[in-house]
């Protein structure tokens, strides 16, 4: 590559960092304003982080944002590795093209028209919209990328460890729990750390399906931004986002981990020709 191409490339790269980070870096510093005015700066301040814990209705709705994020994350993935397995294991059953096509609707699917027919099924079963719908939505939004991450990871595996296991006189379910779960263990982290983060984040799927006595945290930053930008908003936004970047990190170094390992594997097990 020559010079320029390579200067061009470079410049082309840097733009895209700056467009796409410039904002997050700049919401970040503005959190630390000692001013009032979001748009002036005036020093270098913690006060705002301090004013949170003053501020009931952020950290009531956090709360509620944690909680459903844990919730949801935990009954999403155990959805997900049933899936997973069904698809996986139990061959070309008659409803498979129809489970398979139902579990990757809400990748396709816009989040309002999944928003809007959740709001509709919750109105036809006269069921009350509260904490209990609000999980259910997140866990409808997110088992499809937990089904996808676990599948990946069940097909990778090496099933002749399972019957290994079998001939030497372990249950189908035992050698499952006992020598595939373990390895398999790093993708269903990974789809936990997406899930919650995917239901942290979420206001379109929150808005539809959840009710005045449990507003979430990205609900309630997204009604006090529409009466104007607060310093506080902008410190609450910059604590979610350093925990969305902590789940993003951990769920990569287990990628990375189970990557390193599956190679470790390969190299030391023996060739055909060197086994014999």
């Amino acid at each position: 590559m020559s010079a320029a191409g390579a200067w061009a490339r470079g410049a082309a790269l840097s733009i895209g960092f700056v467009f796409l980070y410039a904002p997050i870096v700049i919401l970040t510093v503005m959190s630390f304003n000692a001013s009032r005015l979001v748009s002036v700066w005036g020093g270098f301040s913690t006060k705002w982080y301090v004013a949170l814990l003053e501020n009931e209705q952020l950290l009531h709705s956090a709360k509620i944002s944690l909680a459903a994020a844990l919730v949801s994350a935990t009954i999403a993935t155990l959805l997900g590795l049933f899936a997973a397995i069904a698809l996986a294991r139990f061959g070309g059953f008659r409803t498979r093209m129809l489970f398979f096509g139902a579990l990757h609707a809400p990748l396709v699917l816009p989040e309002v028209v999944l928003g809007l027919a959740l709001l509709s099924c919750f109105v036809a079963l006269g069921v009350g919209r509260g904490f209990v719908t609000l999980v259910i939505g997140h866990v409808t939004l997110t088992m499809c990328f937990t089904t996808v991450a676990i599948l990946a990871a069940l097909r990778d595996f090496d099933r002749t460890l399972e019957e290994a296991a079998m001939d030497l006189g372990a249950t189908p379910p035992e050698a499952f729990v006992r020598v595939a779960l373990p390895q398999i263990a790093p993708a269903i982290v990974t789809a936990y750390l997406l899930a919650f983060t995917l239901s942290l984040d979420d206001l379109v799927i929150a808005s539809f399906a959840t009710g005045p006595g449990a507003t979430t945290l990205p609900m309630r930053i997204y009604s006090q931004v529409r009466l104007g930008v607060s310093p506080q908003i902008n410190a609450v936004s910059t604590l979610l986002l350093a925990l969305v970047a902590v789940a993003l990190g951990l769920a990569a170094a287990v990628s990375w981990w189970r990557a390193g390992r599956n190679s470790s594997v390969k190299i030391a097990t023996p060739a055909p020709d060197e086994a014999s």
